[in-house]
């Protein structure tokens, strides 16, 4: 019996040290990657570049309604964190072990800036790492304001459509200050699954999103039932 705890102890230290190991060598490509990724261009190059985009929107042109929807649905302590969400991140990664996939990243508005801004859609350890150092680049080199205006002037909106400006004129035909509540809440929702939420595609999922945006933004304060039950529909 002693023997067999003794062993049990060695094993434990040893898958221990194992996996402190792989996160050390995770650690170490994801910053690489996040290195290599400002040597091929530098941050500043990166949001000069976004800016000036045909369309590019800036946040006081956006109705408040869909900026507070936004925060709601995709990251509701943006304001709060420092780039990172720890909380969402461990919720994400218990779903992704038990599923063994990587369904779930956690990712912070911060992060999915970071992403669209330097690296590619493809689910990998390590470009999440790389994510993590750019999201406190960001942080540091950027106000909450000016990061979810980056946000919402990168997003993939389906249909081919990218940043809210082309998503308003290509669904609605108006300009995003145009918004009416329902639209504003109904694009809140799309850029979490766009081939999913897509209003050509599927616009009855699309409606069902538009109305857990809508519950988040209750949950959260952002909305009386009273004022939610004005937007419930078109």
């Amino acid at each position: 019996m002693k023997f067999l705890f003794k062993l049990l102890r060695r094993l434990f230290w040893l898958a221990l040290a194992l996996i402190l190991a792989a996160g050390g060598l995770l650690a170490f490509q994801g910053y690489r990657m996040y290195r290599q990724a400002l040597d091929g261009q530098s941050l500043e190059a990166a949001l000069s570049a976004v800016r000036s985009a045909p369309g590019y929107t800036p946040i006081d042109q956006l109705p408040e309604l869909y900026l507070d929807a936004v925060v709601a649905v995709e990251d509701h302590r943006f304001e709060q964190h420092s780039g990172i969400d720890p909380i969402a991140i461990l919720r994400a990664a218990a779903h992704d072990l038990r599923t063994r996939s990587l369904d779930q990243g956690g990712s912070t508005i911060t992060q999915q800036v970071a992403k669209n801004l330097f690296f590619t859609q493809e689910k990998q350890f390590a470009r999440k790492i790389a994510e993590v150092f750019m999201a406190f680049r960001l942080e540091g080199a950027c106000t909450k304001d000016e990061i979810l205006e980056l946000y919402v002037n990168t997003i993939y909106f389906g249909d081919g459509y990218y940043g809210i400006h082309d998503a308003c004129a290509g669904y609605f035909g108006k300009e995003p200050a145009q918004l009416t509540p329902y639209e504003a809440t109904l694009l809140a929702g799309i850029p979490n699954a766009p081939s999913v939420y897509s209003l050509t595609a599927n616009p009855g999922l699309a409606a069902q999103r538009q109305q857990y945006v809508v519950g988040q933004m209750v949950k959260y304060g952002c909305l009386s039932a009273c004022e939610a039950a004005a937007i419930s529909g078109p």
